[in-house]
């Protein structure tokens, strides 16, 4: 169905430079005629809270434990504001890179977002596709007010002010069901792909765990470690705690309201996000020399390892090798092996790999409603210690049994970056006029399955969650 696609058969100059050519029978019009900013405020705070993402839009925002409380750091919700269904939700200092999205819930979003319904000639979803196109991500970066990326901010006048491309409604309609047909095929196809990789890491996971908790020597003399989870350990390793060995700290996040911090930074300077890819060899934030001053941030050497102690999901208790100087927010700590301690950082961090289960455990039992690790219960984690010869034995093991589950997994990645720019790419030629899908949307099966295939958010940005919460706080204190 996608091969038979074809450009529409009369275009004409929108009069808008960075619009250019468009179907002739389309409208262009500002954005002022077509939405209306809402100000519905939240009298207790009991309606189901909302997050914005730049890559699923607007979802329900739930605990990380499954449970009914949602994550948040406000400590009341009363005055947030209310979401309407097909209501467009806008995260005012991350439009800039999609941050926004037409609601399928009731509910409500942080104050200092902005809400806006749509008139009677615009279809809410064709909108949400076209306003998170690249065309208009680039616009909308463009028009936003701020210094440095990180403060770049989407007033409503600014909004209003883009013009947007407008089919007749039945098109839009069309648009929007061709749209949710191929998403559709393509979440299948990223859902199959991501439980591959899930199953892969899961193998990788059993080969690094027997490595690091039982060595390689299967007829090895055990003895007791003391330490409950870990259970038996070869007779010639020692069992450690962390801070014995290795200095534990964490960061912070300079103000991003302080330009100086922020504008022409080159000091590598990282989020939890990072520790997701196991090793750090690369920054995608950078400060300014005074902030690292002023701010008192650690200077975290290579040869460090990163754990995330705070966040939402499965970041939390995951660890990540440093190849390069930086500094860390406060999500992350540092734990940096004493020279001629005889524990390598790359042993460490897949001791910890081993070890999530037992952090997840640990911050969950911290005491936080949210949970979270301390720098003082990372001090006092015991590890099991082989002699560094060993460790560096136990290393070339793990790299060479898991060769082939690292090539599934890339590969797999790579196929899942290349579905996901082919469907950008196919959102953005639709709804701008490069391509005519009335005869393909009326082709189409009259009912679709009612659920969507999941699809993990997330992978190529830098912006985890957490930074949008930090984002977020940032807006409600301004």
């Amino acid at each position: 169905m996608l091969h038979d696609l074809r450009p529409y058969p009369a275009m004409k100059d929108s009069g808008v430079p960075w619009l250019g050519l468009v179907p002739e029978h389309w409208d262009v019009r500002r954005l002022k005629y077509l939405l209306r900013e809402q100000d519905a405020r939240s009298v207790n705070g009991n309606e189901q809270l909302l997050r914005v993402s730049q890559y699923t839009g607007v979802t329900e925002r739930r605990r990380a434990d499954g449970g009914d409380e949602p994550d948040t750091r406000a400590a009341s919700l009363v005055g947030y504001k209310k979401v309407a269904p097909q209501e467009l939700v806008v995260n005012i200092m991350l439009a800039w890179n999609g941050s926004m999205g037409v609601s399928q819930f009731a509910g409500i979003t942080s104050p200092a977002y902005c809400v806006y319904d749509f008139r009677q000639e615009a279809n809410p979803w064709y909108f949400h596709h076209l306003l998170r196109s690249p065309t208009y991500k680039a616009r909308i970066r463009a028009v936003s007010t701020g210094v440095v990326e990180s403060r770049l901010r989407l007033y409503t006048d600014d909004l209003y002010r883009l013009e947007a491309l407008l089919p007749p409604l039945p098109e839009q309609a069309a648009i929007v069901r061709f749209l949710d047909h191929a998403d559709r095929r393509i979440r299948k196809a990223i859902a199959a792909k991501q439980r591959l990789i899930r199953l892969l890491q899961e193998q990788k996971q059993v080969i690094i765990h027997q490595a690091v908790t039982r060595g390689l020597d299967p007829n090895v003399k055990l003895k007791p470690s003391g330490v409950e989870w870990l259970g038996d350990v070869p007779e010639g390793w020692s069992i450690l705690k962390i801070g014995y060995f290795a200095k534990v700290g964490n960061g912070s996040t300079p103000s991003r309201g302080n330009a100086l911090y922020w504008t022409d930074g080159s000091y590598p300077w990282l989020n939890s996000s990072i520790v997701n890819h196991g090793k750090v060899t690369v920054a995608n934030q950078f400060i300014t020399h005074q902030a690292l001053q002023e701010c008192h941030l650690p200077i975290v050497p290579p040869g460090s390892v990163l754990v995330a102690i705070t966040g939402q999901g499965k970041t939390r208790g995951k660890a990540a090798t440093l190849d390069i100087e930086a500094t860390i927010n406060q999500h992350i700590a540092y734990i940096t092996p004493r020279p001629n301690s005889g524990v390598t950082a790359e042993y460490l961090q897949s001791f910890l790999s081993a070890a999530y289960g037992e952090l997840r455990r640990l911050s969950d039992d911290s005491g936080s409603t949210k949970g979270a690790l301390t720098c003082d219960a990372l001090k006092n984690f015991k590890i099991a210690v082989p002699p560094v010869l060993e460790q560096t034995q136990l290393l070339q093991h793990i790299r060479e049994a898991s060769a082939s589950a690292d090539f599934a997994i890339t590969h797999a990645q790579r196929e899942i970056s290349l579905l996901r720019e082919y469907r950008t790419r196919l959102i953005a030629d639709v709804v701008t006029g490069k391509l005519n899908v009335r005869a393909a949307a009326a082709r189409l099966p009259e009912q679709e399955p009612d659920a969507m295939p999941e699809e993990l958010e997330g992978g190529e940005a830098g912006d985890s969650e957490l930074e949008a919460d930090e984002r977020e706080a940032e807006l409600v204190e301004a």
